[in-house]
């Protein structure tokens, strides 16, 4: 593993290992925030577009939700199967794991 790819995945991990979320990995690095296995045909990207303050702490306001097929082959603007925008982290990662579940047929 290159230096760089092992400093990424060390950032990533808690211990060595991925932060679960009912079996799934849930990564995030900067605004962006992943959920799902690499080998299903899709994930879960969520990217913070805007913060705001709250209780004197910055917090997500607005999302975007994408979920995206993890085929490396595809070029990218085919890779989005369904979008949107939500406000609030809690409403925007709902929405996009019950799309994550229905499409990878659980």
């Amino acid at each position: 593993m290159e230096k760089k790819e092992k400093s990424t995945v060390e950032k990533a991990t808690v211990n060595g290992k991925y932060l679960m979320y009912k079996e799934r990995p849930l990564v995030r690095e900067n605004n962006v925030i992943c959920y799902g296995n690499m080998d299903d045909e899709y994930v879960l990207c969520l990217t913070i577009m805007s913060e705001r303050e709250q209780d004197g702490k910055k917090v997500p306001d607005m999302i975007l939700i994408q979920i995206v097929k993890t085929d490396e082959n595809l070029p990218a603007h085919e890779k989005i199967a369904k979008q949107d925008i939500k406000k609030g982290l809690h409403e925007a990662f709902e929405l996009g794991y019950i799309w994550l579940t229905r499409l990878i047929g659980e």
